[in-house]
Formats: C-alpha cells, structure tokens, sequence
C-alpha cells in the first residue's frame, strides 16, 4: 500500500530486499528514537550499527510473512517506521502485535505517526487480522495518539520497562478490533 499523506508523506509497505536495501535509513530512525530517550527495547549506548543489525533481523522474519514493516518517506528519506508481528500461536491467527511505531525527531508533529498507524491497520486487515494488541510508555504522546485513533486500553503494568538510561517506566497495554 502506498499513499500520500500530509505535507508530503507516503507510507509504504517494505519487503524484505527493500529493508535490506534501506538498513542505513531505517536505522537511523531507530537510533535517533533511542538517543532522543524512547523506550523501544535498547538501552544507551545505542549504535546505528546496533540499529542497522535489529533492522537486518526483522527483514529475515518479513521474507518469512512473520511480521509487515513498514516505512514513512519524506522524498527519499525514511522519517518512520512501524511493524505488526504475525507470530502467534496457531490459536491466534487472526491477531497481530503493532510494534516499534518510531518516527524521528526531526519529523514529529507532521502527522507521521498517524499515517503509520492508519497503514497498519489497514495491512493487517488485508492480512487477515481482525485483532491488534500494543503496549506503549505509560503518559508519552503515543498513549494520547493511540487512545484518539480508537484503541482501547487495558491497563498499566507499572515498571514494566526501562529508558535507554535504565530509569524504569510503565506500559500501557491497548487493543483495538480492525
């Protein structure tokens, strides 16, 4: 799926040669995020070669249809990216979980993160997915951006993560019907 959004943002579905071929791009999303302090698995220090590497690895689940990425472009240059992870137990086929919904700092307020979301929902319902599930940082603008576009929140499972800085931090878990 490709599609124009605001201020001149296409959003577009990677397959696994084009994760490979725009490792440095994605990358430097990944990295970015963790310098600028979000909590998205890795702790500083945090390398665009650590980056480059999470990135290679995912591109082998989307070659194997275990997991969608995909990425934001503003002209040439990746500004976000997000993933839905379709490995599941055989009982939850029709489940998917949104995962690493990044967009750089340079890039926030353009409505990004909207775009993406909106993408991936609607790829995981081309797919089959009928059920989507997400934690995010408990009081960050992702949980307000989550709560506006429908999703329904669970709860909160304090300490549930760390910073790139080792300070702990709760999740908010949310689902949403597709």
């Amino acid at each position: 799926m490709t599609a124009d959004g605001a201020g001149g943002i296409d959003v577009r579905r990677l397959d696994a040669t084009e994760v490979r071929q725009r490792l440095d791009g994605l990358a430097a999303v990944l990295a970015d995020c963790v310098a600028g302090g979000a909590s998205v698995s890795y702790m500083a220090p945090f390398s665009h070669e650590q980056a480059r590497e999470a990135f290679a690895a995912w591109a082998e689940d989307v070659e194997r249809d275990g997991r969608l990425l995909l990425a934001a472009f503003l002209g040439d240059t990746i500004v976000g990216t997000v993933q839905v992870v379709f490995a599941t137990p055989p009982n939850q086929p029709h489940r998917g979980d949104v995962a690493k919904l990044l967009v750089h700092r340079a890039a926030r307020r353009r409505g990004v993160a909207e775009l993406l979301m909106d993408h991936a929902e609607a790829e995981a319902r081309a797919e089959g997915r009928t059920l989507l599930v997400l934690d995010t940082v408990t009081g960050d603008d992702a949980e307000r951006l989550y709560a506006r576009l429908g999703w329904t929140r669970v709860g909160v499972i304090p300490n549930y993560a760390l910073y790139p800085d080792g300070r702990p931090c709760d999740t908010t878990v949310f689902w949403k019907a597709v």
